[in-house]
């Protein structure tokens, strides 16, 4: 079925991810794009030179939606640290269940455009970092956090640890059910960073 118009950009970003989920980036083809989003190959090449810059559409699109949302949350007077560390989970793993193709992505690419630094990838997730560094900052500069952590390395264990755990979800997601892989690290997030009063 071929796509209307207007929404054949969205529609070959939306086939991309599935193809580059299913195949893995480097044994897609432009072609099973096409295919995929119901479109002439011809199209794909009207919006995107290459498969590379197809991918660096997706990653811009991710990082900046994400950063946005948590930007919102941040600004929020009525939530405390808690609730926005909370917030941080939630925007993530929200992303990645409604779509497992783009966690699958995410997981498998994500790193080697970063090593190769291939467009504005490196840039927005550390925007993304850096906005969670700031909810972390409230709540030590509150004394909500303990003021004894090393907010950087923190941040890097957090989102970390959510990669792994998404690339076990990938690869076997009947034994890695993320609703429970959220509970959990928010538990962990939590609880390894709140000061505990006696």
């Amino acid at each position: 079925m071929r796509k209307k118009e207007g929404n054949k950009e969205t529609a070959i970003l939306e086939a991309a991810v599935k193809v580059f989920a299913e195949k893995g980036y480097h044994q897609s083809k432009i072609s099973k794009i096409a295919e995929v989003a119901g479109v002439a190959t011809g199209s794909v090449y009207l919006y995107y030179k290459s498969k590379e810059d197809i991918i660096l559409k997706i990653f811009d699109q991710l990082w900046s939606k994400l950063s946005q949302e948590l930007e919102q949350t941040i600004q929020r007077t009525d939530l405390d640290p808690v609730t926005k560390l909370d917030a941080i989970i939630d925007i993530l793993f929200d992303s990645f269940t409604v779509n497992p193709a783009l966690a699958i992505v995410f997981v498998n690419e994500q790193n080697q455009l970063m090593q190769q630094e291939k467009g504005n990838v490196a840039k927005l997730y550390k925007g993304f970092l850096d906005l969670s560094e700031k909810i972390l900052r409230e709540g030590v500069d509150k004394k909500i956090f303990n003021t004894n952590i090393d907010i950087i390395l923190y941040r890097d264990f957090i989102t970390g640890g959510l990669r792994a755990l998404l690339h076990e979800w990938a690869r076997r997601p009947e034994e890695f059910p993320l609703d429970q892989i959220r509970k959990n690290v928010k538990y962990i997030a939590k609880n390894g960073i709140l000061i505990h009063h006696t």
